[in-house]
């Protein structure tokens, strides 16, 4: 098996997502703390849960659920189930010879049970996200694309655009960087965001992830003062096989 950081260098511990898949019948299964920090808000996704299974070499099942912690202008910490995403990611278009891959990765957000919307610490649903990811290898680094548009029943649309580079250093450790935009439609409310981060593999199919950025545009008390990803990912291989065909053996 090829280390899941030579798979591709999107998803988590990212925000743009990339067309690698785990392989057929393998879990891949991220459990981490995030953290997203503004001016008058910070919120804490702890634990968040992130379930992803190959079906077949080209898709993959999702299924994410986290835990959140919000305060308000510095008050007291609110608790509560967030909402969970589903999604079926297919790789539909792939070229080894030129490290071109090419998927989309539908998904639906759904309110859990519970007073988490009531007491405002999620967004009303059903959102559903629908991008299109694509990734090029050039050399050693690999380059990875995402835009979509969020759908939403109850709120303002929205757009996502995202850009990712990733660089296998070591044969354990790969290094990250993102430039990640969304923009809710119709109105100035935007979030511009950059970040590092990497993946690091510190025993047989088990992975240490990290990511750190902040707002780069928008208003000073608007943007992202800090964005924070950490995380292990456990990898349950079933079957021997190269999840991501653009990188060779």
């Amino acid at each position: 098996m090829a280390p899941a950081g030579l798979w591709a260098q999107g998803g988590p511990p990212l925000l743009t997502d990339d067309p690698g898949t785990p392989g057929n019948r393998n879990w891949e299964i991220n459990l981490a703390c995030t953290q997203n920090f503004t001016h008058d808000q910070h919120t804490y996704e702890t634990p968040i849960l992130d379930l992803n299974y190959g079906l077949g070499d080209r898709i993959q099942l999702k299924y994410q659920i986290p835990y959140l912690l919000v305060s308000n202008d510095g008050g007291p910490l609110a608790s509560g189930m967030g909402n969970s995403l589903a999604g079926v990611k297919w790789r539909f278009y792939q070229d080894e010879a030129k490290g071109w891959n090419v998927s989309t990765y539908p998904q639906l957000e759904l309110n859990n049970p519970g007073a988490s919307l009531r007491r405002g610490l999620v967004d009303k649903a059903p959102n559903f996200l629908l991008p299109i990811e694509v990734t090029k290898r050039v050399g050693s680094f690999e380059l990875n694309w995402e835009a979509g548009y969020w759908f939403s029943r109850h709120l303002a649309d929205g757009r996502v655009l995202g850009f990712a580079a990733g660089h296998q250093t070591t044969k354990r450790l790969e290094l990250l960087t993102e430039v990640y935009d969304f923009v809710e439609v119709g109105t100035k409310a935007r979030d511009d965001t950059f970040d590092f981060g990497g993946r690091f593999e510190f025993h047989h199919d088990i992975l240490l992830l990290f990511m750190a950025g902040r707002g780069f545009s928008g208003p000073p008390s608007e943007q992202s003062r800090f964005i924070g990803y950490f995380g292990v990912q456990f990898q349950i291989n079933r079957t021997h096989h190269n999840p991501d065909p653009e990188v060779l053996p």
